[in-house]
Parts: C-alpha cells; sequence; structure tokens
C-alpha cells in the first residue's frame, strides 16, 4: 500500500507546491502525494506540482491530518493564526495531534525567531527532505 504524505501550505501554496514537485520527481508515483491547502489557491498551486489528489481548508485538513503517513509543510501550519491567519487553531490541533510524523521546514513569516536552526533557501531544505529525511521517518512507519 502506497504511503500517503500529506503536504499542507497556505497563502500562495509555493512551499506547498515546490516541495510537491520535487517529492514527486524523486519518488514517482510511489507514495500518494495529498495537497492541503488553507485555502483553494494554495491546493491548486499544490495540485498543478503533481499532487495526486487536493482538498482545501479547515475540514479538508481536520479530517486528512488524521490519515496521514506524513504530515509536511512550513512550520506555521502547526500555529493557530499563522498565515495571516489563514490557519485556524483546529487546523494548527489536527496537524499536531496527527499520530502521522511530521518534517516542518523552519520558515515563516510570523514574529517568531527560532534559535538553533541554520538559515538555508528553499531549495536546500527541498533536497534535504526529499533526499534524506522522508526515508528517514518513513522506515519507522
Amino acid at each position: 500500500m502506497k504511503k500517503r504524505i500529506c503536504v499542507i501550505d497556505g497563502q500562495g501554496g509555493g512551499i506547498g507546491a515546490t516541495l510537491i514537485k520535487s517529492i514527486k520527481e524523486a519518488y514517482g508515483e510511489s507514495m500518494e502525494l495529498v495537497a492541503l491547502g488553507t485555502n483553494a489557491i494554495a491546493t491548486a498551486q499544490m495540485m498543478k506540482a503533481g499532487a495526486n489528489r487536493g482538498a482545501s481548508g479547515e475540514n479538508a485538513i481536520v479530517r486528512t491530518a488524521y490519515e496521514a503517513d506524513l504530515i509536511i509543510g512550513p512550520i506555521s501550519i502547526t500555529w493557530a493564526n499563522a498565515m495571516l491567519g489563514e490557519v485556524t487553531p483546529q487546523m494548527a490541533e489536527a496537524i499536531t495531534s496527527s499520530a502521522a510524523p511530521k518534517i516542518l521546514l523552519p520558515l515563516t513569516q510570523e514574529r517568531v525567531v527560532l534559535v538553533g536552526v541554520v538559515l538555508e533557501p528553499l531549495p536546500h531544505l527541498v533536497e534535504a527532505i526529499v533526499r534524506e529525511k522522508i526515508k528517514e521517518v518513513l522506515k519507522d512507519v
């Protein structure tokens, strides 16, 4: 059975689209990529990047987070009211409460400073996720 990777993003969906494109190139159809956008624009961008399925909004994220084998996205998907309020408290709770392991990118536009995190450009972070972290995290799932 294919592993279900949920990529969650908001606003314009650029981070999620970059992740999905890279994961798809590396793993092909061996994994099911589900695009979950906090809004329809984000979901549409992730679908264009090659997601197998997609859905938008609070209920879609809340319901699907519990069915994921792995959740990937920017760290702010776990923060209530992040992304200019697009991440609802219910979304953040469902994501953090999901039994699925999470791979979170240390990228945020919020007024938060993450100490001890090496600042890397998005392409380097995505490469690390695709080449190392997905295999590392899914080996035990």
